[in-house]
């Protein structure tokens, strides 16, 4: 049975059960086994990271910046390994997917973060010189991080974007590994801890749990020594991790389910519809559409153009090879999920239901319903059927398409396709204000499914897309935020002040608030 990492050593867990992670392609168990964690070693983590925490407040922040670059140094080292493990636990093509986008991607993000812990922008100082008083954004505590399955690197909760801005605030980090990769996430926190022996962090700063029962899940998240939560994964699971935490007051960071809706107006159909099928197409069978802003709703306006779309697409989807499921718990997931909408009266227009047997897979399915259908039902029709699936809605006018949108619960996307030439720019503006709100990135002319490492991205949404609309899972700085406390410093000696709120702008290229304006400046200049 493998270690678990807990105060700085691999140890045998103290185990209530073990598992095993399927290889997707064969749906056969993988040799190593990881434990189910008890209570014993939740607690045993969070005393560590708590003791920690106090620990890193007063570490460097060039320490923590070497931190980052090591590690991401140590997975550029580990490619091939880290590679083969996770293509043996999800199914991921090697190339391009892992190696050359996802990991690439991952040790980017990290040395974004290292960045930002050097420059200290994201703690956002504001300064008043008149009433004495000054602010920034500091360290909170220990952080809970809890993985997708569906990107074993960029989202992985021992190196993905939730770790990395955590770490960039100053706290340690317990990840609870996701069960569809357990190995590779063994593989990575081996060389997160290598790099805190190098840059001499405290050696809780990194620990790894597999896996817990839901009650010590939910204990763990509710605990007070935990500071802060990042969780991506089911809706189910998140809602009772995010209860068990708001009764304590706790703040967690969720990223549960989106249906990501797609508008494409007949102008645009006329214009580009190939090149507009050929986006769709790639948008939602690419990596079996394992995407959390995989296109799964599409709005099309009742016509010729919508009918030839929706033909096209069909007949795409049934010879297109189906890709492989993440688990075979995937697999289950989405043939659920494809008959609770065929059961609600979605028309089956491509894909027969049939699932693989000699490896997790579902055919590519396509399915329609009418404006009527869907505003009678829109609960049901927002079923998110996560992989390669999508729905598509076809309303009798621009007026029923916007009823369509005005239902919607929150996403992380929303998409409008639209004529180039201008000609249907009253309809874009009726459409994207009602579909604005409902979603935390709005986007013209292009399929969702890119999320760009970028400061200036949203990676969140309203509920039930995430937890909390006013947060980023992806763009640095703006992502550390979630995992920081704002602390105002009122009439403290300037000596007793952090660097950040000193009159010196510590690195001379920060920038802070001073009386009203950003400036890079000292105070007084």
């Amino acid at each position: 049975m493998q270690p678990v990492l807990i105060a700085g050593q691999w140890r045998a867990a103290d185990a209530s059960d073990t598992f095993q992670a399927t290889n997707p392609n064969t749906r056969e168990a993988l040799p190593p086994r990881f434990p189910v964690s008890s209570w014993q070693d939740c607690d045993a983590a969070l005393q560590a990271a708590a003791e920690a925490f106090e620990q890193l407040r007063s570490v460097p922040r060039e320490k923590i910046a070497k931190f980052l670059r090591d590690y991401a140094d140590n997975l550029e080292s580990a490619k091939d390994a880290l590679v083969e493990s996770a293509f043996a636990e999800s199914g991921l093509a090697k190339s391009p997917r892992l190696a050359d986008v996802e990991l690439p991607r991952t040790v980017n993000q990290l040395r974004l973060a290292a960045d930002a812990v050097e420059s200290g922008d994201w703690t956002c100082p504001v300064i008043d010189t008149q009433a004495g008083i000054r602010s920034c954004y500091e360290s909170l505590g220990p952080v809970c991080v809890f993985g997708p399955n569906n990107f074993p690197f960029a989202f992985n909760s021992v190196s993905g974007g939730d770790f990395a801005a955590a770490i960039a605030a100053g706290n340690p980090v317990i990840a609870k590994a996701n069960t569809s990769h357990p190995e590779t996430t063994r593989l990575l926190a081996e060389q997160a801890f290598a790099a805190v022996q190098s840059a001499g962090l405290p050696a809780a700063t990194i620990q790894l749990l597999y896996r817990t029962s839901h009650d010590d899940g939910e204990r763990l998240v509710s605990d007070p020594r935990c500071g802060a939560t990042g969780y991506t994964g089911s809706r189910r699971a998140g809602l009772a991790l995010k209860a068990a935490a708001d009764r304590a007051g706790k703040p967690i960071y969720l990223e549960l389910s989106s249906v990501n809706p797609v508008v494409i107006t007949p102008g645009a159909l006329r214009e580009r519809g190939g090149e507009i099928i050929d986006e769709f197409l790639t948008s939602v069978l690419m990596g079996a559409g394992q995407f959390c802003t995989n296109p799964g709703l599409v709005v099309l306006l009742k016509g010729g153009e919508s009918d030839a779309f929706v033909e096209a697409v069909a007949k795409r989807f049934n010879e297109a090879p189906a890709g492989t499921l993440l688990s075979p718990a995937v697999a289950k997931g989405l043939s659920s999920s494809i008959q609770t909408l065929t059961d609600a009266g979605a028309e089956r227009l491509a894909g027969d239901g049939s699932s693989a047997s000699d490896r997790c897979a579902v055919s590519n399915t396509l399915l329609r319903c009418s404006g009527e259908q869907f505003l009678r039902d829109p609960e049901t029709f927002q079923t998110e059927a996560f992989g390669n699936a999508s729905l598509v809605v076809v309303a009798d006018d621009l007026q029923q398409a916007t009823a369509v949108l005005d239902s919607l619960e929150g996403n992380l996307t929303g998409c409008l396709y639209t004529a180039t030439d201008g000609s249907d720019e009253s309809d874009y503006q009726q459409l994207a204000f009602a579909l604005a709100p409902r979603v935390g990135r709005l986007l013209n002319d292009k399929m969702p499914t890119g999320v760009a490492v970028s400061p200036a991205m949203n990676h969140g949404g309203p509920y039930p897309a995430t937890g909390h609309p006013g947060f980023t899972a992806v763009g640095i700085p703006t992502s550390i935020a979630r995992f920081a406390k704002l602390t105002s410093y009122d009439n403290v000696r300037p000596a007793r002040l952090p660097c950040w709120l000193a009159d010196k702008n510590p690195t001379g290229k920060t920038w802070r608030s001073i009386d009203g304006r950003w400036t890079q400046a000292d105070v007084g200049e």
